[in-house]
């Protein structure tokens, strides 16, 4: 049995490095057709998944059950790849028997295949999607629609761009795999090492350092990966022991390297998935997205490193003696050639406008070849062989994730329900641009409990975001409202995957952990507000515009990190402090000579009672 396991093991080995080659290859010599390149894509992640993911939480892989399913899968995937021709001439509309039920069955393994992956809330949701496709005429009011036959839902979401192989999973094959495999290539190179231990050199001397080291490196990592849980883990399990052994909580360390590490998805270059598939839907370079984000995500982390200041110094937790820290330059000296490929990377992205997937493409090349420099980094056929293999194995998520999300969406466009919501959200806010935003926030954080933030992004940018647009939002505004909240809820409870991952690394209660990364999320809740009325914070419109709104920004970013803290130059702040603090960053999100005014009097009014009034007595944190 254990040989069986073995040779299970291996081959699945040489399926990852081979589904990472072809993504190399694809992306130096040109994708193949759309169909085919989408389905040769899912055809390598659905069998990887029943190769390597058992069916039970707590199972093994069971050849009897599994192989079968890896071998269908084969088969629903391989048939459009070399008969995506005769499928372009004749269209949906007249399916074969043979592709019918090939449909049927592609669908059904894509569900089994996100269950083993991610849990029960997607693959529910695109099974109540199907239910609704065939129920429709006996559903009440505007959720009514005529119906549609087996062969009509089957054909369209097998056959077709507007189901299973649509957008999600066309963003997956081509950007999100080059730049997954990118990220594992610099992982293996031993750049996450090198961030980890600068932040740790030039931080954790500072107050509560060992918490400012966190955010630090989670913020370098963020910029190469674009996994929040992986970023959580990844530095997680070097700042949660140093933060422990500090002093900090176990709950309080496992929720500040999740809030910080949730922060990667937003951080230029390599951000998360639904960045790419938010390029493909509003047909924008991601160059771009890419500078569109970079002050949002800036900001995003001044938030953290705010509340977490504002919290340690509350705690009265010191940083690490100087003497104890290795000297910051010399680690710099040693690892500064693992930058090349993030150098590289941006220079091709923004400087010559290179296509994402040939950037990425060199910035593999870069990595290999800027390795060679130290003897610890220096990658061999067996660290390529590595890489190559972390690579194929990091793809399963987003692969599965983005083809069970064009099963719903191609439901949702096929019934027509997608555009009918929109209307509905519109008469449902009112009119009201705030309200519709804050019904957007509350939709975006519940879905993204149990979703992953790209389901999240895909399904609401279908049907959300066009409401949003015809409230005069700016487009690229609205899309990154989405985004955004849809990575907040890795640190929403009560379902906070980040913070759940922090919590067993942290050995803490994953509620109070949830809660606490909740907490210092808090502050980051106010940015997306801010450029909606403001779109000058994603770099639109003029420079002393984009200056002036980051000034407000940093601004109201810091007194409602004091106002949540309840911390306040030196001391804990008083109630009417906070509240006047609170009010202050919040008259900074409308743009306005009198909301800026107010804000400005509000926040000088909370720093002047520093000095007219007495301290208040000294009161224990929560944290503890």
């Amino acid at each position: 049995m254990s040989e069986r396991r073995d040779v299970i093991a291996t081959l699945a080995a040489v399926i990852a490095a081979a589904f990472s080659l072809f993504h190399l290859w694809s992306s130096w010599g040109g994708t193949l057709a759309t169909l085919q390149q989408n389905y040769v894509h899912l055809g390598f992640a659905l069998v990887l998944v029943f190769l390597t993911r058992p069916a039970t939480a707590h199972g093994r892989v069971r050849p009897a059950l599994d192989l079968p399913l890896a071998a269908l899968s084969v088969v629903v995937c391989v048939y459009p790849v070399l008969h995506f021709l005769d499928i372009a001439m004749r269209g949906a509309g007249d399916p074969t028997r043979f592709e019918v039920w090939a449909g049927v069955v592609a669908t059904l393994v894509i569900i089994e295949a996100t269950r083993r992956m991610l849990g029960w809330a997607l693959p529910i949701m695109a099974l109540l999607a199907l239910a609704y496709a065939f129920l429709g005429p006996d559903l009440p009011g505007i959720f009514a629609h005529r119906g549609f036959s087996l062969e009509r839902v089957s054909a369209t979401l097998y056959l077709t761009t507007s189901g299973i192989a649509g957008t999600p999973l066309q963003v997956s094959a081509t950007y999100v795999a080059i730049f997954v495999i990118f990220a594992a290539f610099l992982d293996v190179s031993g750049a996450g090492k090198f961030f980890i231990d600068w932040s740790h050199a030039a931080l954790g001397w500072m107050r509560g350092g060992p918490a400012k080291v966190a955010v630090a490196a989670s913020a370098l990592m963020g910029t190469v990966s674009g996994s929040a849980v992986a970023n959580t883990v990844a530095t997680g399990t070097f700042t949660i022991p140093i933060m422990k052994r500090s002093g900090m909580s176990p709950a309080f360390a496992g929720a500040v390297e999740a809030t910080a590490s949730s922060g990667g998805q937003i951080m230029p270059p390599v951000m998360g998935a639904a960045a790419f598939i938010m390029v493909e839907i509003l047909g924008i370079s991601y160059t771009q997205v890419m500078v569109a984000a970079a002050i949002p995500a800036v900001l995003y982390f001044l938030a953290v490193f705010a509340m977490v200041d504002f919290e340690v110094a509350k705690q009265g937790i010191r940083g690490i003696p100087r003497a104890e820290l290795p000297d910051a330059w010399a680690i710099f000296r040693q690892g500064w050639y693992l930058l090349a490929p993030l150098a590289v990377l941006v220079y091709l992205l923004v400087g010559i406008e290179y296509t994402p997937t040939k950037s990425a493409f060199f910035g593999v090349v870069t990595v290999v070849a800027a390795s060679m420099i130290g003897a610890a980094t220096r990658m061999g056929p067996a660290r390529i062989w590595e890489a190559l293999r972390q690579g194929g194995m990091a793809i399963l998520e987003t692969a599965c994730v983005c083809a069970c999300a064009g099963i719903v969406i191609g439901v949702l466009m096929l019934t027509g329900l997608a555009l009918r919501l929109s209307g509905i959200m519109i008469d449902l806010a009112g009119g009201n641009l705030l309200v519709l935003l804050l019904i957007t926030m509350v939709v975006s954080v519940i879905l993204g409990m149990g979703l992953p933030t790209s389901a999240v992004y895909v399904i609401l940018a279908i049907l959300v975001a066009p409401a949003m647009i015809e409230s005069g939002v700016n487009p690229l505004a609205a899309h990154m409202f989405i985004f955004y909240f849809g990575v907040l809820a890795n640190v929403t409870p009560p379902v906070a995957i980040a913070a759940y991952a922090g919590a067993g690394i942290a050995g803490a209660d994953p509620t109070r952990t949830g809660l606490i990364a909740f907490r210092l999320a808090l502050a980051g809740f106010i940015l997306p507000f801010m450029w909606v009325y403001e779109p000058a914070l994603l770099m639109q419109g003029e420079p002393m515009r984009i200056v002036l709104a980051c000034i407000s920004g940093v601004v109201g970013i810091l007194a409602l990190s004091a106002a949540l803290q309840s911390y306040l130059l030196g001391r804990r702040a008083t109630w009417w402090e906070r509240l006047l603090l609170g009010a202050g960053a919040l008259c900074l999100i409308k743009p306005g000579w009198v909301t800026d005014l107010v804000g400005v009097g509000l926040l000088a009014a909370a720093l002047a009672s520093r000095y007219w009034l007495p301290a208040p007595r000294p009161v224990a944190s929560s944290a503890e």
